[in-house]
């Protein structure tokens, strides 16, 4: 009976110094590839920024429109403010939800792919800003810029002024597609 030669792994003929300084490069390019997850702080903080100055900009939108109000009603009345106070206010809270998903993506950026923020982690389970997933943080976005789209369109709506009886249908159809839209958002929430 013939004995086989012993198959040996070519990983085997190294002498063990060898072996020691391949481990070690490449113990110390993993934690380069690992560590490369904070290029996400790229975007992390600029978003958060830009969600500061949008915060920032809806806030000075509605005490403009405080103080035009105020004067208005206390000082003078000459400059008419009812046509200008319900579109100012739906822009601001468009910029709102607009600084509001940029907030959800920062930080869901970094909970995904830096390290879980445990405060978050301790308020509530279900937090916009606790996300499992990708996936789960492009709904969650999602679900705010419809209702950011859904303001806007509103914000149109006050504008329109009506040409013809067609135009009064075509925007009784925005709004059903709208309920509709809103309705299915609901459902999709009830089944998360």
């Amino acid at each position: 009976m013939a004995v086989e030669p012993e198959v040996r792994k070519p990983e085997e003929h190294k002498p063990e110094e060898e072996k020691s300084v391949q481990g070690r490069r490449e113990r110390a390019f993993e934690h380069f590839l690992w560590n490369s997850r904070f290029l996400v702080m790229l975007a992390v903080l600029p978003t958060l920024l830009g969600a500061l100055v949008l915060f920032i900009i809806g806030t000075l939108d509605i005490l403009k429109v405080l103080v035009d109000t105020l004067t208005y009603y206390l000082v003078d009345s000459s400059q008419d403010i009812h046509d200008t106070v319900v579109p100012s206010i739906i822009l601001a809270v468009d910029i709102y939800l607009v600084a509001i998903v940029l907030l959800i993506f920062g930080l869901g950026v970094y909970r995904l792919f830096v390290s879980p923020i445990e405060q978050a982690e301790d308020h509530a389970p279900k937090h916009p800003f606790n996300v499992e997933s990708f996936d789960q943080l492009k709904d969650k976005i999602a679900r705010v810029v419809i209702l950011a789209v859904i303001i806007e369109f509103f914000r149109a709506v006050v504008d329109i002024r009506f040409q013809s009886p067609l135009d009064a249908i075509y925007l009784a159809l925005s709004v059903l597609a709208l309920a509709a839209a809103l309705y299915l958002m609901s459902l999709a929430q009830r089944h998360d």
